[in-house]
């Protein structure tokens, strides 16, 4: 769901990039204390899985396809404000190097996707969490985050309608774009559930108490099994299976067109070796992989370090 320049007017994209700037300035307020050595790179790795799984289109219905928008999976590993910031992270270097979302649009992208994927995602999971009480504790969290990812895709979707309502660049019936982001994004939360579901799991699994979602005591080993299991996974998904991704158009091109608002997706404004994860300029998509998962880790790493240095009272951008 990255939405591209010139698909929300600029007074709007504005707006809301004042709006989602307020969110992550909270977030990271909210986080440094918690930006302890392990909690940094345990984000650093999950921004950098959360890239990789973005890669992977996976085919929804005939002429579509969905990929994680990992906002519920990065709430439930390390927490709510952590995980906006790695998606902000990893939307941030996707615009910049990859030509993927609109540089306009990275407020846009940023509130529908770290913010309200990720709230709506973590409030979710806390809710089915407590509801779940009774289930094993590792099924517990699995499930939870599941039902977080589900509702997480199709709120990003509603809140995208709503900002085109307000600031929609192309003449075109609200009614009809609603009908068809959240018919086509209820499909793709599915498959959000199950990632991140089988994702947490396997994490909850491996290295006990480390999630954000598991309450049991963390591990002594639980850090660094985790930071190597989410790592390798990062270098398998964005190295290998990054190459089975389907070339179906994902959910909102596909409601653009179903709609009729698809013109108005302008071109990138910034054209870089790795437009199009290498396509443009024809690096291998693996090469291309490895290198924005690496760039999203450094980044996470290095902005969540000078945010524990920067004071309580001090400015924080």
């Amino acid at each position: 769901m990255h939405v591209p320049d010139h698909v929300i007017d600029p007074g709007t994209s504005i707006a809301t990039a004042m709006v989602a700037g307020a969110v992550l300035t909270h977030a990271v307020r909210r986080v440094r204390a918690d930006a302890t050595r392990e909690q940094v790179a345990l984000t650093a790795v999950a921004s950098g899985f959360v890239f990789a799984a973005q890669m992977v289109n996976y085919p929804v219905a005939p002429g579509t396809s969905g990929h994680l928008i990992g906002a519920a999976l990065a709430a439930a590993l390390v927490g709510p404000w952590l995980g906006a910031l790695a998606v902000t992270a990893v939307l941030v270097v996707q615009a910049v190097l990859f030509a993927d979302g609109g540089i306009t649009a990275l407020g846009v992208n940023a509130l529908l996707m770290a913010g309200v994927g990720t709230l709506v995602g973590w409030s979710v999971q806390r809710l089915v969490a407590r509801l779940a009480a009774r289930v094993p504790d590792v099924g517990r969290v699995a499930l939870a985050a599941a039902g977080g990812a589900l509702a997480s895709v199709p709120a990003a979707a509603l809140a995208f309608v709503g900002l085109y309502a307000v600031g929609g660049t192309a003449d075109v019936g609200i009614g009809a774009v609603t009908a068809a982001m959240l018919g086509v994004h209820a499909a793709i939360g599915l498959g959000e559930a199950l990632v991140t579901g089988v994702v947490v799991a396997a994490v909850a699994g491996l290295a006990p108490g480390l999630v954000a979602l598991d309450a049991r005591p963390r591990a002594r080993t639980a850090v660094r099994r985790g930071v190597l299991a989410l790592g390798v996974a990062s270098v398998v998904t964005a190295g290998g299976l990054s190459a089975l991704a389907v070339g179906t158009p994902d959910g909102l091109e596909w409601a653009a067109q179903r709609v009729g608002f698809v013109d108005s997706f302008g071109a990138a404004l910034v054209e870089t070796p790795l437009a199009d994860y290498g396509a443009v300029t024809g690096v291998p998509g693996g090469v291309a992989g490895l290198a924005g998962v690496v760039a999203v880790a450094v980044l996470v790493a290095l902005g969540l370090r000078r945010a524990s240095t920067v004071p309580r009272g001090g400015p924080v951008s």
